[in-house]
């Protein structure tokens, strides 16, 4: 809905499209200021920001068949102290999926 609201602001202004739209439009102007400063952003969007390389980076180093469970645990290994679902999570987001033997 964000994206709809930026694509058409010009033409009908926020408030019309957030009236019609199931959204207020103070969460689009909330949204709008997180997305141009980072420092306003949450505690957990912040750490996740900062694990996706990380994630991404074991997974490709280990020829990109490591599961969540896997590299959850090579992540821990490193002294990274991050919860086994923030992993999936996150995996999922990024698109990854380990091989799946069979």
């Amino acid at each position: 809905m964000i994206a709809f609201i930026d694509d058409h602001r010009d033409a009908h202004g926020v408030e019309p499209i957030c009236r019609v739209l199931p959204i207020a439009p103070s969460s689009y102007h909330d949204h709008v200021v997180r997305r141009a400063d980072p420092s306003r952003l949450s505690a957990r969007a912040k750490r996740d920001a900062a694990l996706r390389p990380e994630i991404a980076r074991v997974f490709a180093e280990n020829f990109a068949v490591y599961g969540v469970r896997k590299v959850w645990r090579q992540l821990k290994r490193e002294d990274f102290d991050v919860a086994r679902c923030t992993v999936e999570r996150l995996m999922g987001r990024l698109g990854l999926h380990g091989v799946v033997r069979g």
